[in-house]
């Protein structure tokens, strides 16, 4: 069936088009400012959670990977031993003493834990790959869920991208980490935990010696993430708001350019670019601090463990080689914690992202459908509203005391200056709000007695708004009824006073929408989402007229086309044009929330009240000619 703002893009509340009426989205705003990194960063381990046999395999590989890796530095030292001592017999004349035996046989065993430890990291890197992304995979699923048990009250109070802002580069950010970084910090601890065992059995003094830098780097990075952390949440809050600002200006440019409001658009954009600027900078500025400073911080310890060793090796404490092996290790033991500081920086970042992610997973969500729900055989289209009263927020009611019987098959037009209630007196029929009291009954019941799914596929919708998306012409009329034949399309199309233009158009029903369907006129559009609504049946009508905009040939076809859709038809048309609801069976007559008159046509001309000043005001003489 044909939802027309279900799927639509909006572009302000409930889209921008003739049903908005809700309240403005706050622009830019970045969530709550609340931040909890220890938390944020367990919610996201939960992801992982149900992969914690393959995270041990990734655990085991990484060990192997780095013990083999490790090893090799330890036999290299025996080389250089072996080198040293054949020196030495070679200076002190007793000849060249050196076994190239052992040194070949050294060298080769080398050369296979390279070759094994190179295979575990291959292995261990194919199997987070594969972890990361079902993570990533999981997070955007559970993201698109979401956003359907969303109510319309938090996309009518956030800008479109600041929602795809969430989606995209959040989510982004996350999935970035979870395939590199996580990796590496595996590997990164793995290297550290099997450096300072390969060092312990060479000499515990000069591990005691080179584990005094750790202290040091510690503060160094935790004065810096604590400084870049609240830069780095204001740079993912501001990456939103100016991705809003672009989307916002981007589609809406014509109306922009119409108004002369480039200016306007580009001091905006300026200032929160330059904001984005100052806090990007400073985060990464900060960030950029912890290799330097490790650096200075790890060339202190080697030359602590160059003298050290030096001191040790004369004494015979050690060999040589042990020296030579213990600084490789040295640096094999900054290296990673230098990896390390580096992906904190990274951290900060995925938290200020994840934070704003679950903070949208973690959102109110609309009130659960019945638990034994209403179950329509036949719906006849008997709509009832019973004392509704509603408004977006509870110190601004919009709607007071609103009661109306529509008997089945009546046509229904809603008129009323802007801002009296009209939309929302839709948006509530729909579901898309709850009513604050009173109720509205559908064939005996109440629309909480339905499910939201059953409720709205008794409804087809044209809006002024049209929605049609880049596809053929075919698809995007059965769409909300993609079982349909492509000859029940076709009568659908006819019914709409469509087919024939659609058989002129190169192609026909196989031709490709642009993305804008710009490619088709405004009142084709139209006829389009009409014989959408055709195809899907409704028993019950939301129509806003959609003439305004389109010429007086193609005005006359939509006419002709929504009267025969609304035949036999329950229908709410909200009217803007007077004059096409002539023939309305029941006018409803709203100012500030409430009906003020209710009647017919002819009745509320005779009575001379605010109808007939409204219909007065856009046709003048009108009252006369009807008389």
């Amino acid at each position: 069936m044909s939802k027309e703002n279900s799927k639509a893009p909006q572009k302000g509340p409930m889209g921008g088009g003739p049903m908005g009426g809700g309240p403005m989205g706050a622009m830019g705003a970045g969530g709550a400012k609340a931040k909890n990194f220890k938390a944020t960063m367990l919610k996201l381990l939960g992801y992982i959670e149900e992969y914690q046999a393959k995270i041990v395999i990734v655990l085991i590989f990484a060990a192997f990977s780095s013990i083999f890796s490790i090893v090799g530095p330890k036999l290299l030292g025996k080389v250089t031993t072996k080198l040293f001592e054949g020196l030495m017999a070679y200076m002190m004349g007793t000849g060249l003493l050196t076994d190239f035996d052992y040194i070949n046989r050294m060298c080769l065993i080398m050369m296979a834990l390279y070759v094994v430890s190179s295979g575990f990291a291959y292995l261990q890197g194919y199997i987070m790959s594969g972890i990361s992304m079902k993570v990533t995979y999981k997070l955007r699923r559970d993201i698109s869920q979401k956003m359907n048990r969303l109510p319309l009250r938090y996309y009518d109070t956030r800008t479109h991208g600041e929602v795809l802002s969430r989606v995209t580069n959040d989510v982004d950010t996350i999935a970035q980490t979870l395939n590199q970084s996580l990796g590496q910090i595996v590997t990164s601890v793995a290297t550290v935990t099997g450096v300072i065992i390969m060092m312990l059995s060479i000499s515990f003094s000069l591990t005691l010696t080179s584990l005094m830098i750790l202290p040091v780097s510690g503060v160094l990075i935790m004065r810096i993430v604590k400084m870049s952390q609240k830069h780095f949440r204001t740079q993912q809050e501001y990456l939103g708001s100016i991705n809003g600002h672009i989307e916002e200006n981007y589609s809406g440019h014509n109306v922009v350019q119409v108004f002369n409001g480039e200016e306007e658009a580009k001091t905006i954009f300026r200032e929160m670019n330059e904001k984005l600027y100052e806090s990007a900078w400073k985060s990464q500025f900060l960030s950029g601090l912890m290799m330097p400073l490790m650096n200075f911080v790890g060339n202190l310890g080697y030359v602590a463990v160059c003298i050290l060793g030096g001191y040790l090796a004369v004494k015979k404490v050690i060999e040589v080689g042990d020296v030579q092996a213990f600084i490789q290790y040295v640096r094999s033991f900054n290296q990673p914690i230098a990896q390390m500081a580096t992906i904190s920086n990274t951290l900060q970042s995925t938290a200020a992202a994840a934070e704003r992610v679950f903070e949208f997973l973690e959102e109110e969500e609309e009130v659960p459908d019945s638990e034994n729900p209403a179950v329509p055989e036949k719906v006849e289209g008997h709509v009832e509203f019973k004392n509704v009263r509603f408004g977006y927020s509870e110190d601004k009611i919009i709607v007071n005391d609103f009661s109306c019987d529509v008997k089945p098959g009546q046509r229904i037009a809603i008129v009323g200056p802007t801002g009296a209630g009209k939309s929302t007196i839709i948006k509530l029929l729909m579901r898309f709000y709850d009513v604050n009291s009173g109720d509205i009954i559908i064939d005996g019941h109440s629309i909480k007695d339905f499910t939201r799914k059953d409720l709205r596929d008794m409804f087809g919708m044209v809006l002024q708004d049209t929605w049609l998306y880049n596809a053929s012409i075919m698809d995007n009329i059965k769409y909300g009824s993609f079982d349909a034949t492509d000859e029940q399309v076709k009568e659908a199309s006819k019914s709409a006073h469509c087919h024939d233009f659609i058989k002129a158009l190169p192609g026909g029903y196989s031709m490709m929408l642009n993305e804008e369907a710009s490619n088709i006129s405004q009142g084709q559009k139209q006829l389009l989402t009409i014989a959408r609504t055709f195809l899907s049946d409704p028993k019950i009508l939301i129509l806003d007229e959609a003439t305004s905009s389109v010429d007086t040939r193609t005005e006359v076809l939509i006419q002709k086309a929504m009267d025969n859709l609304m035949a036999s038809r329950t229908s709410f048309v909200i009217a803007h044009r007077l004059s096409t609801i002539r023939d309305a069976d029941l006018i409803l007559v709203m100012k500030d929330g409430d009906i003020i008159e209710q009647g017919n046509h002819y009745e509320l001309l005779e009575r001379q009240g605010f109808y007939s000043g409204l219909y007065n005001s856009q046709f003048t003489g009108a009252t006369s000619e009807e008389e």
